[in-house]
């Protein structure tokens, strides 16, 4: 992390850097040439309008040719028509002739400039006559840029030592920065490796960063979850446990009964065969549950979905459900607001459906009430279903469809209940991408809403 840190600061700032010496460079150069361009067009027109290319005798045009070339510390040299050198700031190739390229583009009337590979600017510019416009001559001039070389390296300089200062303390900020980060975040490492190792008891308390702090929240509520689910799940083992021992211990029991009496009544036969078959069915929802949930883990792609008269498939669990509720004196009431055809899993839908309705039974008070409705808008079919049972504590109903998770223990044994009816109604809805929502008041009954679409989307 402190190597991101270095880089990130220190690379862009050597980029800049770069580019603003050589830009300062650039702008330097060009800036000088403008000027020199503008000294050696006085400098030609002077020469033009005093004859000095004539007559070569003017004091006052050579005092300022060395002037101009003391300024700019460089070499001035003027070429007559004859390409003769008749004056050099130098004085060392005075009176000689000189041929070149930039000589001769001058007497064509262009004036060239450059900065040569000696770092120095070479500007050669004609000397036009003011009346008939001819060429009469050529000026050269050479000049030394150590003064902007020299600034460059003074700039540069100062930019390393300021570069160098704000590595230093990038460097500082880095490690303190990455200290202070990681700290908090070790922590968390060490809080989730003891977790790993099953120390589910030990919560964090990790101070820092808002970020690391809502990290460290959000990890103890995850404990906290997890402490839940474990006590469930260890109470749930211990109480499944139990109801799968109890109905077969009580079917030895009446088996060894009936087998150490002889000559047994026929009735005695047949309230024994009917208590050992009560137990069986008992065991039987035992592990139906529990396979139902089983099946339920998997992905939504086993749903066999299919379009599915929903009211038709109301009607049937509420039919096979009136035994039950009949027994208890529970009056069971279904209302249909319109026709409801979806694509659903009409087995699993079902099984969601009916261990609703069922728990709305069972939880029920005698001679209470059970309302089913069903309802539709364009895009989503509802079902409600509402009793006048013992209602669920407010406590209570964040964890209802957890599994293994159960209201009342000792009411959920009588009624055979396993705390996994309301697991698997959430599951088999959330695998059809619906929702369940529930709404109950201890005393006054509970309503669960379910929303489902119409059509499956995968």
């Amino acid at each position: 992390m402190i190597l991101v840190f270095i880089a990130v600061g220190i690379v862009p700032l050597t980029i800049f850097s770069l580019v603003m010496i050589n830009t300062y460079e650039k702008r330097a150069v060009n800036d000088r040439i403008m000027e020199l361009q503008t000294q050696e067009n006085m400098l030609s027109n002077l020469l033009a309008t005093t004859g000095y290319l004539a007559t070569v005798d003017s004091p006052e045009i050579e005092a300022e040719i060395s002037r101009l070339a003391d300024i700019y510390n460089g070499r001035i040299i003027i070429i007559n028509n004859n390409l003769q050198i008749i004056k050099d700031t130098y004085g060392l190739e005075q009176g000689k002739y000189l041929i070149s390229k930039d000589v001769l583009q001058g007497f064509n009337g262009t004036t060239n400039s450059y900065r040569g590979k000696d770092k120095n600017i070479k500007i050669t510019s004609p000397v036009t006559h003011n009346q008939s416009n001819e060429v009469v001559g050529v000026i050269i001039m050479s000049i030394s840029t150590k003064e902007i070389e020299s600034m460059r390296t003074s700039l540069q300089s100062t930019i390393i030592i300021f570069a160098l200062t704000l590595a230093i303390l990038i460097i500082v900020f880095a490690v303190y920065f990455s200290r202070s980060l990681t700290k908090p975040l070790k922590s968390v490492i060490n809080s989730i490796e003891r977790l790993s190792e099953g120390y589910m008891e030990e919560q964090m308390s990790v101070k820092g960063y808002t970020e690391v702090e809502r990290i460290s929240d959000s990890f103890n509520k995850m404990i906290i979850r997890m402490q839940k689910l474990e006590s469930s799940r260890q109470e749930f083992v211990s109480n499944v446990s139990h109801e799968l021992k109890t109905p077969i211990t009580s079917i030895k029991v009446l088996a060894d009964s009936l087998l150490m009496q002889e000559d047994t009544p026929v009735e005695l036969y047949r309230e024994f065969l009917v208590d050992i078959t009560d137990e069986i069915e008992r065991e039987n929802k035992i592990i139906n549950d529990l396979l139902s949930l089983v099946k339920l883990d998997k992905t939504a792609g086993d749903l066999n979905i299919s379009s599915t008269n929903i009211n038709e498939l109301l009607e049937q669990i509420l039919k096979r459900l009136r035994p039950i509720a009949k027994k208890r004196n529970v009056e069971m009431i279904f209302e249909s607001f319109r026709p409801v055809i979806a694509d659903v899993d009409e087995v699993k839908i079902s099984l969601a459906i009916s261990n609703l309705i069922e728990n709305a039974i069972k939880y029920n008070l005698e001679d209470g009430w059970v309302r089913v409705s069903l309802n539709a808008d364009h895009k989503y079919f509802f079902i409600k279903v509402s009793d006048s049972g013992i209602g669920i504590p407010e406590e209570a109903q964040d964890y209802i469809f957890e599994r293994f998770y159960r209201v009342d223990k000792a009411r959920s044994r009588e009624t055979g209940g396993t705390g996994l009816g309301l697991s698997i109604t959430k599951n088999v809805i959330q695998m059809h991408r619906g929702a369940i929502k529930v709404y109950s008041k201890e005393g006054e009954g509970t309503t669960f809403n379910v929303r489902i679409p119409l059509n499956y989307i995968l």
